[in-house]
């Protein structure tokens, strides 16, 4: 705000005066001397609420999911029988077996990160299935092996070729894909037509896989032979 000096007496009067408050004199000729200023409004930084809100959310919506996610995987266990300890004993060689043959990523996750169970557990009741050997309930890394699994297949080896199958699951494969896995793999990992071409397992193994992925079964003079030999 400028003010304006008194040429006659030196008083400072305020701007809108035209003769001093003072003597009387005329101000048109004073200076403005004197200038005070008034502090400049400040800008304020905008509190980044938005960003905190979206980042609670966010946070929010991942606690809740892991809080359900957990409650489910305990509620496969609960509702279901763990392996006693010979069939756990018995699954821990047929893993040996995967892991002699070089399939070590599947060995790892079926030794390390797999909980088996002996009995279906509320999801498999609900879904229903066929008769199997094992089911896989993903993506809690939940096994359900039954006694067929232990009774029908022949030896460790055969047993491997079913944990091969549902490795294939726990990585989120579907059926389709953990057939032809197994039926591409069947060789290295020696589980072969010469040696279990005779077994339940074999036979059920190649039912499935032909019909699900029959580009495996058209090779040979007929046309309808194992292109995976």
């Amino acid at each position: 705000m400028n003010r304006n000096k008194c040429p006659q007496c030196g008083l400072v009067n305020p701007a809108t005066n035209y003769t001093c408050g003072r003597c009387g004199a005329s101000l048109a000729d004073a200076e403005a001397t004197v200038t005070e200023f008034a502090p400049a409004p400040t800008e304020t930084e905008p509190k980044p609420v938005k960003k905190r809100r979206v980042g609670l959310r966010i946070g929010w919506i991942v606690g809740t999911t892991l809080i359900l996610l957990f409650t489910a995987y305990m509620s496969l266990l609960l509702t279901s029988e763990e392996l006693p300890y010979e069939q756990r004993q018995t699954v821990k060689a047929a893993i040996a077996v995967l892991e002699q043959k070089g399939f070590t990523r599947q060995a790892f996750v079926l030794n390390h990160l797999v909980q088996y169970r002996a009995t279906d557990n509320w999801w498999n009741g609900y879904v229903g299935h066929h008769v199997a050997y094992a089911a896989t309930n993903f993506p809690f890394e939940v096994i359900t092996l039954y006694p067929e699994f232990f009774d029908v297949a022949v030896d460790d080896t055969e047993r491997a070729a079913i944990l091969l199958h549902e490795s294939h699951h726990l990585f989120g494969s579907g059926e389709e894909a953990a057939l032809e896995g197994v039926w591409r793999e069947k060789a290295r990992l020696g589980w072969t037509v010469g040696k279990y071409g005779t077994t339940r397992v074999w036979a059920n193994t190649r039912d499935l896989t032909a019909t699900a992925v029959p580009k495996l079964f058209a090779c040979g003079a007929d046309g309808h032979s194992d292109c995976m030999r």
